[in-house]
């Protein structure tokens, strides 16, 4: 069960909740026990998870009653960054700024342009109303180009091949590869510097080979990748802040 901004309002929510800024998802769970409550730091969300006998309305008291403790953590969680004209957001670890053209221009409907003053430009073209939808696909298209790039570059070298290849916006897995042999990607690698998404193609080509995450397995990914600790690191470090991206701003509730 999830309590989206539309039916907490109908249910004429209590106003702390309206006051925390964030949206709040409400689950039912056969197995759950007792009330549970996180913050998610990619969606910047307050989920509650309820036992199936609970009512729904003791999911608010149950946030009222940690609401400091809700509090602190949004406070840490960054705000989203939409995709809107004169947005910052990186490109392949550098940082662009966005600006939404309203006419078509030389160079595709989206395309890089350096900047004499300032940070480099991705100028999407065409009805603005399009904007973020047409720099979605371009980002996903580019990231796909950049991990097949990859993807054959560390086959090769392992001597595996990947079934096929998956570019999706997911948001507990920067990559995963399933038993069958198809690799999934988040797109949201190709706004990390090129090493980390080059990382991450290596350690879904090694999962082809070892099934795992032994000895043998990592050993195989710093072979095809030496700078795996350094990307790895940088994953740990700034990786959770590329969910702040994307074609729209999360609705609060």
């Amino acid at each position: 069960m999830r309590r989206t901004a539309a039916s907490a309002k109908s249910a004429s929510k209590p106003p702390e909740l309206d006051e925390i800024g964030a949206p709040v998802e409400v689950r039912r769970h056969p197995a759950a026990r007792r009330l549970t409550l996180r913050v998610s730091r990619t969606r910047r969300a307050v989920m509650v998870t309820l036992p199936v006998q609970c009512d729904l309305d003791e999911a608010d008291s149950f946030i009222i009653r940690n609401i400091d403790w809700v509090r602190e953590r949004l406070d840490n969680v960054p705000h989203p960054v939409p995709f809107r004209d004169g947005a910052l957001m990186p490109l392949r670890g550098e940082i662009h700024r966005l600006v939404f053209t309203c006419k078509r221009e030389a160079g595709g409907v989206v395309h890089r342009r350096e900047s004499a003053i300032g940070f480099p430009e991705l100028r999407v073209g065409g009805h603005i109303e399009h904007a973020p939808r047409r720099l979605r696909d371009w980002l996903f298209e580019e990231a796909r180009r950049d991990l097949d790039a990859c993807v054959i570059h560390h086959s090769g070298k392992l001597c595996v091949a990947a079934k096929r290849i998956a570019v999706r916006d997911q948001s507990s897995r920067w990559g995963s590869c399933s038993t069958t042999g198809v690799l999934s990607f988040s797109w949201r690698l190709i706004l990390a510097p090129p090493y980390v998404l080059d990382y991450v193609a290596a350690h879904e080509i090694a999962h082809l080979v070892e099934m795992n995450h032994g000895p043998k397995f990592w050993a195989l990914v710093e072979r095809t990748m030496p700078r795996m600790q350094e990307a790895k690191h940088w994953l740990q470090r700034y990786g959770l802040d590329l969910h702040r991206y994307g074609p729209a701003e999360l609705k609060t509730g």
